[in-house]
């Protein structure tokens, strides 16, 4: 068996994954280094890859096609264990998305990803015909039911993390790209013309107000940039740091806006200002191919599956992976509104880390199973 996983290992995929987390310590050591304690976040980060490692290892040992007997099973336990969110939840920054016990918090919907694809996947794999919105409708109500309870806490960025999820495995799974495209565009108006409604009107919406402010502030941050509390500070600070990093960067805990403090939130949501700032253009390009060559290999594990359920795993991990990646980057440059997603493997944050790393578990198990004459 162990032979056989070191022969079949997709090494490429491997590496890149453990030079993601490699910097990813590097930058959060480096943003937090002017606390207190500077060590403090950086150890913690160091133990809960540890743990993902583990996990990671326990799934690759598993062929995942045992899940099949029990997506219903994982599809009730996620919608109780994202209700419990709602009764029992630890509520911070707007949000009530957090379980606590005692010194542990866990963020629920993230590991709920994870789940999603899954039994997502199980769903389409056994359906033959996606031509039609009212093929496509029990698809949607399948993940309708998590992302409701999702969005009431509310976490606008990881009810937009499911749609991505979603529109990529029903676009794998057989569905036109036109279909999809139209479904886009009807989505992108209703929503465009309720924003509307709720500021010209006061039409309710399910979000608070510094989630609204900060989807549209991102056009012109200028807008609403007051120190510390305008919805456009963030992106400010975020752009102040970046373009101040030049070409080299200023060095590793070097940085003024990062050891100054002036960036928000630089550990976590905007950790890619950190990288910007103190390893400059070259190493965001390194980040950047490195995230290239991540999802590029996720794709070719998709494509070398030896079956429509372990395709469809890959291309939901995937979807899930770029849509971070292209929405994190995107707030820290100000091209994308600001949602609060963390960046794979680089942001601080224990469970979606412990999410990544399962996924990589899962993705691993789905590559040294590719030839069914192996196991």
């Amino acid at each position: 068996m162990n032979r056989k996983i070191l022969k079949n290992l997709d090494y490429t995929f491997v590496i890149t994954v453990i030079l993601l987390l490699i910097m990813g310590l590097l930058v959060v050591a480096s943003a937090t280094h002017a606390n207190s304690n500077p060590y403090f976040y950086v150890k913690r980060q160091a133990l809960r890859i540890g743990l993902g490692v583990i996990i990671a290892l326990v799934v690759l040992r598993f062929d995942y096609s045992i899940m099949l007997k029990y997506t219903r099973f994982l599809y009730v336990f996620n919608m109780l264990f994202l209700f419990s969110v709602l009764v029992t939840g630890w509520a911070a920054k707007g949000s009530q998305a957090w379980l606590k016990f005692g010194e542990m918090v866990i963020q629920p919907s993230e590991l709920a990803k994870i789940i999603i694809i899954i039994t997502l996947a199980a769903f389409l794999a056994k359906r033959e015909r996606l031509d039609t919105l009212k093929d496509l409708m029990p698809v949607f109500m399948h993940v309708g039911a998590p992302l409701v309870l999702i969005m009431l806490q509310p976490d606008l960025g990881t009810g937009l993390v499911y749609l991505a999820i979603t529109l990529g495995m029903v676009y794998v799974a057989g569905a036109r790209a036109s279909l999809l495209l139209k479904i886009i565009g009807v989505c992108s108006a209703v929503v465009g013309l309720a924003l509307f409604a709720h500021f010209k009107w006061g039409m309710p919406l399910p979000l608070e107000d510094y989630q609204l402010n900060r989807l549209i502030v991102f056009v012109n941050p200028y807008l609403d940039g007051r120190g510390g509390r305008g919805a456009g500070w963030h992106i400010i600070q975020s752009l102040v740091a970046i373009g101040s990093g030049g070409f080299w960067g200023k060095g590793l805990f070097e940085g003024t806006q990062v050891q100054g403090s002036f960036l928000p939130e630089q550990h976590t949501d905007f950790i890619f200002a950190v990288v910007g700032e103190e390893m400059g253009f070259i190493g965001g390009v390194v980040i950047l191919l490195l995230y290239f060559i991540l999802l590029f290999r996720t794709l070719y594990i998709a494509q070398q599956a030896r079956e429509n359920f372990g395709t469809l795993i890959a291309a939901g991990i995937c979807s899930m992976w770029g849509f971070h990646i292209l929405e994190n980057i995107g707030m820290a440059i100000g091209i994308m509104p600001i949602t609060g997603i963390p960046l794979p493997f680089l942001s601080y944050g224990g469970s979606n880390m412990l999410a990544n790393l399962m996924a990589v578990g899962l993705l691993l198990s789905i590559n040294i199973r590719r030839q069914k004459i192996l196991f």
